[in-house]
């Protein structure tokens, strides 16, 4: 995990290394979970060793179809996840903009060039107004990571905004925002852009991982972000993190777009997570006036597995509480 992770990217390690880590948790979670089974037996009166020997067999016949299955979910297309959000300062004009959300991709020591290239029709195939990268593009050095550059073809009528996660800042994140400026995307760092249709306008701003000040010039400044945006138009926030919501309700945001939580990735990791941050995943409610809307992500992390915690490309079609 060392050799993979650190800032030496060794491909093989990492693979290699991530896949034993995800065997390994979900052999551990499920054999925590066996001593109940363990239990039933011996108060039926099942003695050792076929006690632990039943109980052996039975966590290796649920764990094998378990790891087969999270892999598939890992590798395959995500699923398409659709909400509409009501937006009270919305304007009429823009009532109905389609937001085609995608976040953690984590290209990374896995080949999935061919994986990026289905994503980018299936956003594609959605017809976005907007389409949006919420961090965690990719793990390691832009030399490394071809993958990304199908996301270049990516389509939207009005704009694509991306901003970094923690990830980024684990290798080259002024790089990855320069690359995404290169592949047709506007690097929302730390400020805002405009997007005004049929006489309404709504503001598009994005702020940097919470993790981001290790890096001069980097770390997260809503304030600057929100410079001379009128106050009553109404703003959408993209934010890596759940719990950068809190400045997000602070400075009266309508709508934060976060990943981050991968929905857990692997159960029961969601348990864990939860101690981290505010929200798993969906749409939630924060103060008097914001909304957010956490994804369980588009890729993965590490283990190439998703275990009850199915990835996502999220379409949120705005509405305007005006009509």
């Amino acid at each position: 995990m060392f050799a993979g992770h650190s800032r030496r990217h060794i491909d093989l390690a990492a693979r290699v290394g991530d896949t034993l880590l995800g065997v390994i948790w979900v052999l551990f979670a499920w054999s925590l979970l066996s001593y109940l089974v363990r239990l039933g037996f011996a108060l039926a009166g099942v003695q050792d060793p076929a006690r632990s020997r039943i109980v052996a067999v039975l966590v290796l016949v649920i764990v094998a179809p378990l790891l087969a299955w999270g892999y598939r979910e890992a590798m395959h297309l995500p699923r398409l996840k659709t909400l509409d959000v009501t937006i009270p300062r919305l304007g009429r004009g823009m009532d109905g903009i389609r937001v085609v959300m995608i976040t953690d991709t984590h290209f990374g020591p896995i080949e999935r060039t061919g994986w990026s290239k289905r994503v980018v029709a299936a956003v594609n195939a959605l017809h976005p107004d907007v389409v949006c990268h919420v961090g965690d593009l990719a793990d390691g050095m832009v030399t490394q990571r071809g993958q990304v550059d199908p996301l270049g073809e990516v389509q939207a009528t009005t704009g694509r905004f991306y901003v970094t996660g923690n990830h980024e800042y684990f290798g080259e994140a002024q790089g990855w925002l320069d690359h995404m400026q290169s592949l047709g995307w506007d690097a929302l760092h730390n400020r805002h852009t405009v997007l005004e249709r049929n006489g309404s306008r709504l503001v598009f701003a994005g702020i940097d991982d919470r993790t981001a000040g290790q890096l001069p010039g980097h770390g997260p400044d809503l304030d600057a972000a929100l410079a001379g945006v009128d106050p009553q138009l109404p703003i959408m926030l993209l934010a890596h993190q759940p719990k950068q919501v809190v400045q997000a309700v602070a400075a009266k945001v309508d709508l934060q777009l976060a990943g981050h939580t991968h929905g857990g990735q692997i159960w029961p990791f969601r348990y864990l997570v939860r101690l981290d941050q505010p929200v798993l995943a969906g749409l939630s409610r924060h103060g008097e006036c914001t909304q957010l809307y956490t994804s369980r992500g588009t890729g993965f992390w590490g283990p190439p597995l998703r275990i009850f915690a199915p990835s996502e490309i999220t379409v949120l079609t705005l509405r305007s509480a005006a009509l």
